[in-house]
């Protein structure tokens, strides 16, 4: 897709972002594919099928961009954020998986329920994007953000520097890294689609089966579109990024420039970025210089949940049901804001385009986002069984126990 000026080609990628998250806002609506709710089935009941769902998008994304990326047609290695840069994170990956069993669902999953009606939901947008924007952006007034106060002096100690790429191919790969990527890709999504459709459950089930293809196809449909947005600058070709770079010798005037020029960058799909880039959109009386692929995907996402309410008739209004239901949707909305900006994303950020990536660090956290959510899940179980009998220490003990991550001679309550 080749434009002959800058502004021409930011239309094209930004309702590009809001067309294809307008559609995998209507299906995950309309299948309820949910990542905490995957887990949930998991761990309460022993279904698989939402969570083979998410495996499924997983498979699809990472076979996307192994085909793609040695054709030249997607470049996740330049991309908003680096999944694949070289300092690997890991202290920091439990909190999102905690904060969205809390908050009864991940970023993206907050942003469905509020296309349906779910008002709980835009308290816990609000916190998580106030919380990210204060997270990379300083106070006013300030040089400092609550990344550099709260997390910086102890978070960068415990990250490793891993070279150039922390990707599985380029860890791997040796002095042939293309070709490592292609064929550790296509090796894990052959793997993972096995594995998901082993099950004649999940091949039963026409919402799980949509749910992961359409999910899937998004992340990869968002990787080719921002890849593939070229603009002819008198005969050279640019990426709108490397026209942003060059905007005092290409532009005739500084008008539209955008605020920043990595948002212009190769990306797919995350919302916990997003929500703080809506809430200073929207904090700027709607600057257009402010309008990324982040904004349009999140009015997106919203948007086709809406569609999908108003044509299923599924459309309905939900508030707290209790102080402590308000109280729980808080903290976890805390808890997603920091944790969903530390690990560069969320359960669809780092736990499908992430991992299409084949970065290391978004396969780490994506097993502490499904370990976090799973043991807050057994802990609330238990506290929830055994009522006033287990304190928060001794429900953590027993769920601990009940992953044999402790010996079950340790715990003070019986399996439940």
């Amino acid at each position: 897709m080749t434009f002959d000026n800058f502004f021409s080609a930011q239309s094209s990628l930004l309702w590009s972002a809001f067309g294809i998250a307008l559609v995998m806002g209507a299906v995950v609506n309309k299948t309820n594919f949910c990542t905490m709710g995957a887990v949930s089935d998991l761990v309460n009941i022993g279904d698989t099928g939402r969570f083979r769902a998410w495996l499924l998008a997983i498979a699809v994304a990472i076979l996307g961009v192994a085909i793609l990326e040695p054709m030249g047609l997607v470049n996740p290695g330049d991309s908003f954020p680096p999944y694949r840069g070289g300092e690997l994170l890991w202290g920091e990956n439990l909190m999102f998986g905690i904060g969205m069993t809390l908050a009864s669902g991940c970023g993206n999953k907050c942003l469905i329920r509020i296309g349906g009606g779910n008002i709980k939901s835009i308290m816990v947008m609000l916190v998580i994007g106030v919380i990210a924007y204060f997270m990379v952006t300083p106070f006013p007034g300030s040089d400092k953000t609550l990344f550099s106060l709260l997390f910086y002096d102890w978070i960068r100690p415990l990250s490793v520097n891993l070279g150039a790429s922390q990707d599985l191919g380029a860890l791997f790969g040796g002095e042939s890294v293309e070709k490592a990527r292609m064929v550790i890709g296509g090796v894990l999504g052959a793997v993972l689609l096995l594995f998901v459709f082993k099950s004649s459950d999940f091949r039963g089930s026409f919402d799980n089966v949509l749910g992961g293809l359409v999910v899937g196809l998004a992340i990869v449909a968002a990787w080719y579109a921002t890849t593939n947005v070229i603009i002819d600058a008198d005969g050279e070709q640019l990426s709108p990024l490397e026209y942003y770079e060059q905007w005092d010798m290409l532009a005739e005037s500084e008008e539209g420039k955008p605020a920043q020029g990595r948002p212009l960058s190769p990306q797919s799909y995350t919302f916990i970025n997003p929500m703080a880039q809506s809430m200073g959109y929207a904090g700027s009386g709607f600057d257009k210089t402010l309008l990324t692929f982040g904004v349009m995907a999140f009015f997106g996402v919203i948007a086709g949940s809406l569609l999908w309410s108003i044509l299923s008739r599924s459309f309905r209004f939900e508030w707290f049901s209790s102080p402590g239901d308000f109280f729980n949707h808080l903290i976890g909305a805390i808890l997603m804001g920091f944790g969903g900006t530390l690990a560069l994303g969320c359960t669809i950020g780092q736990g499908i385009t992430g991992i299409s990536t084949l970065a290391t660090g978004s396969f780490l956290t994506f097993v502490a986002i499904v370990f976090g959510s799973a043991l807050t899940m057994k802990i609330q179980y238990y506290k929830m069984v055994y009522e006033e009998e287990a304190g928060f220490f001794s429900a953590l003990v027993a769920s601990l126990a009940d992953f044999h991550l402790l010996p079950n001679g340790l715990r003070k309550l019986d399996k439940v």
